[in-house]
């Protein structure tokens, strides 16, 4: 218990009516006008616009009603009445507003003019548009390199102002991209290509309407993504069998009451959504996967020696596959101990759990994070992946590999070539399409970015929306990062931490959100995005904007390249002006893309081609590959074990219930019973005992890692919790700063956000 909140078991169903009085409050506190609350309803509806919150999709846009509190919560924020005018800025200096919470920041409502950082007063003070764009490109065109300029995308942006940041960057001169794939699902996008030829899913919303089978790892859908739960749920009232596989049993995999369903309104009615949790140690679901390829295996050799048909689709082995017979010999010399010992969980459990894998006719495997922030993200997605092959669970009506993105649009932007380390095919049509030569080296992901700027070979940061500084690992060392560069920008919706870690010189760019009116020489300009199952959707804004001195996302980027680069190869401020002329311009380098604007003028958009899905491999065998991977049982947490023994816990980061990425909309995480409060750590009843601590106590977290610099975040308090023992959870971006800036995912770069070795000491009073 706290005086600044308290802790309470949460014995609802997920959603129902506490997810309707949360959007009451939301848009209470938000200060939504009747106006733009009435255009709520419009989210996500034929003639309405796109949600900018995560990459769900939807069922082409179909006219039923989808209800989503998080997505309510992205909505009301754009929709909030509350303003950060030049005045905020004149009342307040940037140290007295770092002191603030990003909570409080957040509240203060939608930025409203462009605002240049003045050093002599410590204040923003206005900037017209010209000379803000000046500003930025005399910084840029003086630098001697243009790998010293890095430019950051959030997943937000939409793929018309994403595809035009691309090209004029490359025109530029350099493929410095980090983005925020880089810190999700960076190891799916380096992981599938290595299996089955392409790093996206493979499969759509159809598929969830035959799969009987359901396996969701590191996942929580009822926080992250809650218009993913209807589809859980109807795919629980018609039979399928769902396994929840999470070191946290969350609440609304276990049962949900849907508001888009009135009888269960009405009646307090709920589906039951998880038939079996299994709850692997964090960094603990490469041996679980692996495991159950082992048992497969197993399973098939008796099944054989009694006579019966082969679990495994060795037709599908055969045609469509390479390396399969490796893969199976390293399963054969797999120590059942080691896979026991480093997965966490019970062999009885991992056969049960391979014994539903068999029964399954259409399985379905979704992840998020939960997979992919460890140093073993980019192995554990291909051994899932080589699971899934070993009984043909790809390219199957109700089947496939389903990896499920954050923000709206981050998948929409690596297509458009947001990528640091862009494909020679992609550049070569950027040459031929555009007649200039692009870059070829790679360049900087967000990591890189940030040791670049600590060691001063980049001096320019350029941030296209998103928070940059609370997203990113090794805070304090993340904030001297951008300190130390000559310009930072960061253009953005809404006050955030990052306007307030600045370079020498600094700049606010405010900018439209999706959801306002984008009026481009009076003529309204509809975006695109892609969500997380390749379909591509056109939608158009329908708020008034928040302030007359908004500019487009897409209008910045066209101005922003004018000004640095001129007009003589492409004519930026026309582009910015007429974004079906951009989409034009995507047709042309993408063939996927073709008639682009007739195509995505359909209500609902269309679907881009899943090569993998159709069974076609874009590997270079032209088969899907089994990829054997050893257990490593040499990493960080191993020898921080080592180390220091039971008492080194691993910590992973999460969401809570009132929060969107590092947007903050509450203080409350209702299905895990905290209210009122962010600093906390979940912790296992045991590891409590053994500690020698109490449920309630205040401890501090110090991270341990192989170098000199002291992580620590101190003042949480211990919430006694369901979660394996040697494990805890806690929320970001409050503890970010305990992963070293070089704890990464081999391979990806993602950091290691859901594996993080620490210690806890108890907190002075």
């Amino acid at each position: 218990m706290s005086k600044d909140g308290h802790i309470q078991a949460y014995t609802h169903p997920a959603a129902g009516w506490g997810a309707l009085k949360q959007v009451a409050i939301n848009l209470v506190r938000e200060k939504v006008t009747a106006g733009n609350y009435r255009t709520l309803l419009k989210q996500n509806q034929p003639d309405g616009f796109d949600c900018p919150g995560c990459a769900w999709p939807d069922r082409e846009h179909a006219s039923t009603f989808e209800f989503c509190e998080n997505g309510v919560k992205a909505v009301a924020a754009e929709a909030t009445s509350k303003r950060v005018t030049p005045d905020f800025f004149a009342a307040h200096t940037v140290t007295e507003l770092l002191k603030q919470s990003d909570y409080e920041l957040e509240q203060h409502g939608r930025l409203t003019d462009p605002m240049v950082y003045d050093a002599a007063s410590d204040k923003y003070v206005p900037i017209d548009w010209d000379d803000a764009f000046k500003l930025m490109a005399r910084h840029l065109n003086a630098l001697p390199d243009p790998n010293q300029a890095t430019f950051y995308v959030s997943g937000r942006t939409g793929n018309e102002a994403a595809f035009l940041f691309q090209l004029f960057v490359r025109m530029y001169g350099t493929n410095n991209f980090p983005d925020c794939s880089n810190m999700c699902h960076e190891p799916t996008s380096r992981g599938l290509p290595g299996t089955v030829g392409v790093g996206k899913g493979t499969v759509t919303l159809e598929d969830f309407e035959h799969a009987d089978t359901l396996l969701i790892f590191g996942q929580n859908p009822a926080t992250n993504h809650p218009r993913m739960m209807n589809e859980l749920r109807d795919c629980a009232r018609r039979g399928a069998t769902i396994v929840s596989i999470n070191p946290l049993r969350e609440r609304g995999l276990e049962r949900f009451t849907s508001p888009a369903h009135a009888v269960e309104m009405l009646t307090g009615a709920s589906t039951t959504i998880s038939n079996l949790f299994i709850q692997p140690k964090l960094a603990g679901d490469f041996a679980l996967i692996k495991a159950m390829a082992k048992r497969l295996v197993e399973r098939d050799d008796e099944a054989l020696a009694a006579g019966q048909a082969s679990v495994l689709d060795r037709e599908f082995i055969a045609r469509h596959t390479s390396g399969y017979e490796a893969f199976e010999q390293d399963l054969r010399a797999q120590s059942w101990d080691e896979l026991l010992a480093e997965s966490g969980v019970p062999r009885a459990q991992i056969e049960q759990l391979t014994d539903i894998f068999i029964k399954g006719e259409k399985v379905i495997s979704t992840w998020g994070m939960g997979l992919t922030q460890h140093k073993g993200a980019v192995k554990t997605i291909q051994m899932l992946s080589n699971l899934m092959m070993m009984r043909g669970q790809i390219g199957r009506l109700g089947a496939g590999l389903c990896p499920v993105r954050g923000h709206s649009n981050v998948q929409g932007d690596r297509t458009m070539g947001i990528e640091d380390k862009p494909a020679k095919a992609f550049l070569d049509r950027l040459q031929k399409v555009f007649n200039f030569e692009p870059p070829r080296e790679h360049g900087l992901d967000t990591v890189d970015s940030i040791q670049a700027m600590l060691d001063g070979r980049v001096k320019v940061f350029l941030g296209l929306g998103g928070n940059f500084v609370m997203a990113t690992p090794d805070t304090p060392l993340t904030f001297d990062a951008l300190r130390a560069c000559d310009l930072t920008v960061q253009i953005a919706t809404k006050l955030n931490r990052s306007q307030l870690v600045i370079g020498k010189e600094a700049l606010i760019l405010p900018t439209l959100g999706r959801t306002e009116i984008d009026l481009q020489n009076g003529v309204p300009q509809g975006v695109t995005v892609e969500d997380s199952m390749s379909m591509v959707h056109l939608s158009y804004g329908m708020n008034k904007p928040a302030s007359p001195g908004l500019l487009s996302e897409t209008m910045i980027v066209a101005r922003l390249a004018h000004a640095t680069l001129g007009s003589g190869q492409v004519d930026w401020l026309a582009r910015g002006a007429d974004y079906a002329s951009i989409r034009e311009m995507i047709e042309k380098v993408f063939d996927d893309f073709h008639d682009f604007n007739a195509r995505v003028a359909h209500p609902g958009g269309f679907h881009l081609r899943m090569a993998s899905r159709e069974r076609e491999w874009r590997t270079p065998t032209g088969r899907a590959q089994f990829v054997p991977h050893a257990v490593d049982t040499d990493t960080p947490i191993h020898r921080a074990r080592a180390r220091h023994g039971d008492r080194l816990m691993t910590l992973m980061t999460a969401r809570s219930h009132d929060q969107y990425n590092t947007t903050i909309y509450g203080m409350d995480d209702r299905y895990r019973g905290v209210f009122g409060l962010r600093r906390v750590v979940f912790i296992n009843k045991d590891d409590l005992a053994m500690l020698g601590f109490k449920d309630g106590e205040h401890v501090n977290l110090v991270s341990v890692w192989d170098d000199d610099v002291v992580r620590r975040a101190d003042d949480f308090l211990l919430v006694e919790y369901d979660i394996p023992r040697g494990c805890l959870g806690s929320y970001f971006p409050e503890t970010n700063g305990l992963v070293p800036l070089h704890s990464t995912a081999d391979g990806a770069g993602t950091p290691t956000s859901k594996s993080i070795p620490v210690l806890l000491e108890r907190a002075t009073a």
